[in-house]
């Protein structure tokens, strides 16, 4: 008899729980505040690889997960240069993919990351507590993660989302780029 209305209660609070966030849709992470989880990567052929030094290294950074076989990911391209040309160090995380599949990629629509390494079993992307690729992580010079981004950045999530989690994450207020 208890047990019926224990597991109504139960439904009844996760569902009043979900009503009181912001979005709905939006996966929360257990990173935010925290820091960076450890990164190590493989060489991605020739490429510089990322190294755990990178991520708690002065001044804010980007890391992007991303992948040759990801559609978004290849719709998020032109604002990953878009951060290059900026000044914006974005660290690529190559996810679960065939390194020269990877690098074609990277051939064909350009470079946009000052260091990129695979994560060919993914299992610094289960350490990030990514979902899916694409997804980006802004973190600032103490190495803490401050934004998660699932999902291909826009040029509107660039101006709305990114650049602002940029700013607010430089320790001056005015970050270097």
């Amino acid at each position: 008899m208890m047990l019926p209305l224990a597991i109504c209660a139960f439904i009844v609070a996760l569902f009043l729980s979900g009503l009181g966030r912001e979005n709905p849709d939006e996966l929360p992470s257990t990173r935010i505040g925290l820091p960076a989880p450890v990164l190590s990567t493989a060489p991605l052929g020739a490429k510089t690889n990322i190294t755990d030094a990178d991520l708690r290294a002065k001044g804010v950074k980007l890391v992007n997960f991303w992948a040759s076989w990801c559609g978004p990911c290849r719709a998020e391209h032109p604002n990953l240069e878009t951060l290059k040309a900026r000044g914006v160090p974005v660290y690529g995380v190559n996810y679960k993919d065939d390194p020269a599949n990877a690098l074609a990629f990277l051939a064909e629509l350009g470079d946009p990351y000052r260091k990129v390494g695979q994560d060919r079993t993914g299992r610094q992307a289960i350490d990030w507590g990514v979902y899916g690729v694409p997804e980006t992580f802004v973190i600032d010079g103490a190495g803490n993660v401050v934004l998660r981004f699932p999902g291909p950045i826009t040029a509107r999530v660039l101006d709305a989302t990114i650049l602002p989690a940029i700013r607010d994450a430089a320790t001056d207020g005015v970050p270097e780029y």
